[in-house]
């Protein structure tokens, strides 16, 4: 005699098999294309990009890096102008990579929409004695975990005490920190934000694109100190991430960059947070730089 399974099993069993099927399916990466501000427009000023090494840091000792200032063409000695430092600043500064800063700067400077303002794109340290051949992450630079992940005021004061006191000898940068603002990618964003966590005084614009707010060297407890610290800090802060963003032994960063913004929230920080579908990249976060500084500057009027 034929068996014949009940309906009810047969059922459950094509809902098992579609689940199977569809948990075997591999997750695609969406592309985020690049908009008209970032690309180069004839009628537009182009700011100046300058190359440096720093290899004289008392903050960070044995360590040699490049830096890069933009000034944009409007740029007036006599006006201190807003600033912008970038970690990992050779990824920002290339003009044909994710970001094209330079390109965007112009634009929006030129639009009216962001202010005249300097940037200075930092690497991290190399521990040699001399500098790769070109500036990429292979060879990574060794020291830059130890800088941007860590949980302290070392990069902010590396940046306050050494790199920004050489841009100031040749540019007229504003001290108004409302008028300053920090951005970085991954561990640079982490680094972004606890320098402004550190020195409100002096920086109160991050921008952070797939923020590492996970447990490398501690980050992962930035949302409880948000929540439990007693003072809310004046700080204006943009974030980027994605659902296709890293999962390992270190964490997971969209939940990190999830719980970072919900705390935020929580306590009332000017926060934006745009979470998509890209990877750990910098994709999703130049397609939308454009936005993520037009919102950033909103409503600045520097001080004269």
């Amino acid at each position: 005699m034929e068996s014949k399974l009940p309906l009810i099993s047969l059922l459950s069993l094509l809902i098992l098999c579609c689940a199977s099927s569809q948990a075997q399916e591999p997750q695609v990466e969406r592309t985020y294309p690049l908009g008209p501000d970032s690309y180069r427009k004839t009628d537009v000023p182009k700011g100046k990009v300058t190359e440096y090494t720093w290899d004289s840091s008392d903050v960070f000792p044995g360590t040699i890096r490049r830096y890069y200032i933009y000034v944009p063409e409007q740029y007036q000695p006599g006006v201190p102008a807003a600033l912008m430092v970038f970690q990992d600043g050779h990824t920002y500064i290339n003009e044909d990579g994710d970001f094209r800063v330079p390109t965007v700067f112009d634009n929006l400077i030129h639009q009216g929409d962001m202010p005249v303002t300097i940037g200075v794109f930092v690497d991290p340290g190399h521990l040699t004695p001399e500098l790769p051949p070109e500036p990429d992450w292979r060879p990574r630079p060794a020291n830059r975990s130890f800088e941007y992940d860590s949980l302290s005021d070392n990069y902010a004061r590396f940046l306050l005490e050494e790199i920004l006191p050489e841009v100031r000898k040749k540019y007229n940068i504003t001290y108004d920190p409302d008028g300053r603002a920090i951005c970085g990618i991954s561990s640079g964003g982490i680094c972004a934000w606890t320098v402004a966590w550190e020195s409100p005084n002096q920086f109160r614009k991050v921008l952070s694109h797939i923020g590492s707010f996970t447990n490398i060297r501690g980050g992962h407890n930035y949302p409880a100190l948000i929540r439990k610290g007693s003072d809310k800090k004046p700080i204006r802060i943009f974030m980027q991430d994605g659902s296709n963003d890293l999962d390992n032994s270190h964490g997971n960063w969209p939940l990190g960059n999830q719980q970072l913004y919900a705390a935020l929230k929580y306590r009332d920080y000017d926060v934006k947070f745009v979470y998509g579908e890209g990877a750990h990249n910098g994709n999703h976060g130049g397609a939308i730089l454009p936005e993520s500084l037009r919102w950033l500057w909103r409503d600045y009027k520097p001080n004269q």
